[in-house]
């Protein structure tokens, strides 16, 4: 069974296109007694994920709020690269002819998108927002850092229940595949997941005389989810290629001179394409139009963003703050100033059509 098949290619599509909006009300309109016939109607679940959505309704308006963080953490992280990962906004085919290819931007999709299921299942446990879950439960009583005794107190995440549900929904729908492409999916996939983890810190208030520490209460917190998408494109760019084993239940690296991957590492089979054109079949806007930075010499310099094809430069006026000052006390006071500035954007290439295969 092919797993990818249909055009419902992968959960991160069924997750941006499959999830209403989060301030839509048709999530709220008979969420427990219509869970049955919502769950149902909504397109590329397997039966495994419409049982968790049957019986968590309202866990599905909180995914929602994880797409949307993880969507923007991704159009962050690939603000200066050729595939922006805008594709996510342009449709399903796109996103989906990204993720049909094992390459490393499939791979960080998977990650930070299972990444944001945590994130958003863990703080609406803490916010109180779901009934199956709650601060964490473990986090009670006395217990002992560097700095000395303290008590549990407040409301730590409940990360291992959100690490557990995404799990449990995230990776159904590879669960079903037995092919190389499901066990990369499930490797990043998991990869994301304890990327939030990695980030878990205990934040503690002092109780005493004059706000001394005689008396400590902690709790444990996640991070900005900032953090897990740094991390995850230091991965995205230190990502290892692939190849299956054998016997067909692991992998071994391609090219023996690098490190066989840890389960924190992102995975991925075969190379990326430019993206420099337009091209359908593998998802990608091109670069004409983008915006590059004449002086750098990264990823996004004109010479790189723009595929050697050269740029156009338009002058353009916009307001901006200056003559800054402090004033006590405590308010800073700008003037508008008006800015010329220089914008530089891609050539189009000489046919600026889409692609198409035979």
């Amino acid at each position: 069974m092919n797993f990818l098949s249909g055009i419902w290619w992968s959960l991160p599509l069924v997750l941006v296109c499959a999830t209403p909006p989060v301030t839509s009300s048709w999530w709220y309109m008979g969420a427990v007694g219509s869970s049955r016939v919502m769950c149902d109607n909504v397109p590329g679940l397997v039966s495994r994920q419409r049982q968790l959505c049957r019986r968590y309704p309202e866990a599905m308006l909180s995914i929602g709020r994880g797409v949307a963080a993880w969507t923007a953490e991704c159009q962050h992280q690939f603000r200066r690269h050729r595939w922006d990962c805008n594709a996510l906004e342009r449709g399903q085919r796109l996103l989906s002819r990204v993720l049909l290819r094992s390459s490393r931007e499939s791979a960080f999709v998977h990650a930070i998108s299972s990444a944001g299921v945590v994130f958003a299942i863990t703080r609406a446990c803490s916010q109180g927002e779901l009934k199956s879950c709650s601060c964490d439960p473990k986090k009670k009583g006395s217990s002992k850092d560097s700095k000395g005794h303290f008590d549990w107190g407040g409301c730590s995440d409940n990360i291992d229940y959100g690490v557990k549900f995404a799990r449990a929904f995230v990776d159904a729908k590879e669960r079903k595949g037995k092919d190389a492409r499901a066990l990369m999916n499930l490797h990043n996939n998991r990869a994301g997941r304890k990327a939030v983890k990695r980030f878990l810190k205990q934040e503690c208030k002092c109780h005493g005389v004059s706000g001394s520490c005689t008396l400590r209460t902690c709790w444990l917190a996640m991070a900005d989810f900032r953090r897990t998408g740094d991390y995850l494109w230091k991965k995205y760019n230190g990502a290892i290629q692939v190849v299956m084993n054998q016997d067909g239940t692991g992998f071994t690296v391609a090219n023996k001179r690098f490190k066989k991957p840890t389960k924190n590492d992102l995975v991925y089979f075969e190379s990326s394409p430019d993206y420099c054109i337009r091209d359908r079949e593998v998802g990608s806007l091109g670069t004409a139009g983008r915006v590059c930075n004449q002086s750098s010499r990264g990823m996004d310099s004109c010479e790189v963003m723009c595929c050697g094809r050269g740029y156009d430069t338009s002058r353009i006026s916009r307001m901006t703050k200056c003559e800054c000052k402090f004033h006590w006390c405590c308010a800073v006071r700008c003037q508008d100033c008006l800015e010329v500035v220089d914008i530089h954007t891609c050539k189009a290439p000489k046919s600026t059509g889409w692609i198409s295969r035979t």
